[in-house]
């Protein structure tokens, strides 16, 4: 517990110094995932959370009709975001919360859709998360997250394995497994029903999991 919380620490001391210049960096490059995974959000349902919203990035991308709550580990992000939804006015966000992906605090069955843009890999305990996922989220609904990952084949493989340190220093991740995701799905109920490659070629991915019926 202690070495989860040591990381969590480091992530927030992370994002405290990307705070101001996130946007300029990431727009761009992430803007094709998070318009996929809005999308994708709002057509599964209307009570929507976003795990990790960070600066805000995707929020202008949900439809007005949605109902948005997000929740972030740093409250330098969590700053930003509630600036660009008054600046904005982003009626459809109703709160913005600091909060640990680990500990939602938020009823059971609460949710349609939980997203998770670009932040699943960067969780120090990512299935820890994913149970909180599933526990707020309503039957029939969907996690849908993006970010890089990959099967960890060939040489490609040995190369995210190799620079993984290094990226996770600025607050990515490079060898995070496909399979660790769909593992989760299996034992917990639910499917793995898309995978879309995102830009830039392909190198993010938006993937749906949607939870089985009780009697699937």
């Amino acid at each position: 517990m202690g070495q989860v919380q040591n990381r969590a620490e480091d992530q927030q001391k992370i994002y405290q110094r990307w705070a101001p210049v996130y946007d300029r960096v990431y727009r761009g490059i992430l803007r094709d995932g998070h318009r996929t995974l809005a999308r994708l959000a709002a057509g599964a349902g209307t009570d929507i959370l976003e795990i990790g919203v960070g600066t805000g990035l995707m929020l202008s991308y949900y439809p007005r009709r949605s109902r948005v709550t997000g929740i972030d580990i740093s409250e330098h992000m969590i700053a930003k975001a509630r600036e660009k939804v008054a600046r904005h006015k982003l009626f459809h966000v109703r709160q913005l919360q600091v909060m640990d992906a680990h500990a939602l605090a938020f009823e059971d069955r609460s949710f349609d859709v939980v997203c998770l843009p670009f932040v699943i890999t960067l969780i120090p305990e990512p299935e820890r998360a994913l149970d909180e996922c599933a526990r707020v989220l309503r039957p029939g609904g969907e996690i849908i997250l993006a970010s890089k990952l990959s099967d960890g084949a060939g040489l490609q493989g040995a190369i995210e394995e190799a620079v993984a340190p290094l990226v996770r220093r600025v607050g990515w991740s490079s060898s995070f497994r496909i399979r660790r995701i769909t593992d989760w799905a299996e034992r917990n109920g639910f499917d793995a029903v898309q995978i879309l490659p995102v830009f830039p070629n392909g190198f993010f991915k938006v993937m749906r999991l949607k939870r089985r019926a009780p009697d699937a």
